[in-house]
């Protein structure tokens, strides 16, 4: 796992404790330690020339203010696995329904540049290539971040074959809202039952509308009502429902659905790590009752990912 960097806040001990807290769960689980993304994968959706910026740890000093800390050459092995561990949870979950990635959900990388927190894009890198492999002709992108995730609409704006629905805070970074296919913006203060109504008013009739192949789903837990960058009220309670719901929605159909780890954050990273191995487990119990090819849920990322 690569150090923190001396310069910004985000918290990367994080990462290492989802994975504590899920071997010491006790649920029945399978780690993967994925491969690192192809570039050509990166430059199919990223500007190349800030690709090379990336690989290079030569990020101009104001990219590096957006993204939150600076893009070591560590950092840039670091990302490169997120991505990797997103795809392999993709093909792990067309083999058992249901896999996670422990990790990334940088859902507001952009074109030419990184931003809050995300380097490069996972969802939007692997719902392109899931296509241009010939592995889905449409993919759903449903990201349940407290932030909008502006960068994965950004990126997939204009196309047919991807979908993107975002359930965000309203008040919340970004600032400026990208155009998702569809935006469901909630106002401060957010329950479990207002979160719970608003989800199932819009996602199963996406699914139906759109008809996917596969589905990402963004697993954010700065929903919670104690998350330091959040401003939902989702109980632990809710999230887990959350969580059962959209695959639920998803298995019931026989789709194949694959989630990153998203948002979380607080001042003891403890917590945050906790309720996320939380919101995998919610996940893979809910796919057990619709998948019978795997007595193991796949976990695709292990601490290695951001």
């Amino acid at each position: 796992m690569a150090p923190p960097p001396d310069r910004g806040t985000f918290r990367f001990d994080k990462y290492m404790l989802v994975m504590i807290a899920l071997r010491e769960s006790g649920y029945p689980l399978t780690e993967h330690a994925p491969p690192p993304c192809p570039r050509e994968w990166l430059e199919a959706v990223h500007d190349p020339t800030y690709v090379e910026e990336v690989f290079g740890a030569n990020v101009p000093r104001e990219k590096e203010r957006r993204i939150g800390f600076p893009v070591t050459e560590r950092i840039r092995d670091r990302v490169r696995h997120t991505n990797g561990g997103t795809w392999l949870a993709a093909r792990l979950a067309m083999e058992h329904g249901y896999a996670a990635n422990s990790a990334a959900g940088s859902h507001h990388a952009l074109h030419d540049t990184g931003a809050g927190y995300c380097v490069f894009n996972d969802l939007a890198v692997n719902a392109n290539r899931l296509i241009a492999q010939g592995d889905a002709q449409r993919v759903l992108i449903v990201d349940c971040d407290v932030h909008q995730g502006d960068g994965t609409a950004s990126l997939m704006a204009g196309r047919d074959d991807v979908f993107t629905l975002s359930l965000h805070a309203e008040k919340n970074f970004p600032a400026q809202k990208a155009r998702s296919s569809r935006d469901v913006a909630l106002a401060d203060g957010t329950d479990d039952d207002g979160y719970l109504d608003a989800l199932s008013r819009n996602l199963p009739d996406i699914l139906d509308s759109f008809s996917p192949d596969f589905v990402f789903y963004q697993a954010g837990v700065d929903v919670h009502y104690n998350d330091k960058l959040g401003r939902l009220a989702l109980t632990n309670e809710g999230i887990a429902a959350r969580d059962r719901f959209v695959v639920n929605e998803v298995r019931r159909r026989g789709l194949p659905i694959a989630s990153a780890l998203g948002g979380g954050y607080g001042r003891d990273p403890r917590p945050v790590a906790e309720r996320h191995a939380r919101s995998m487990i919610a996940c893979a119990e809910a796919n057990m009752r619709h998948s019978r090819s795997s007595s193991v849920s796949e976990f695709s990322a292990r601490e290695s990912a951001t």
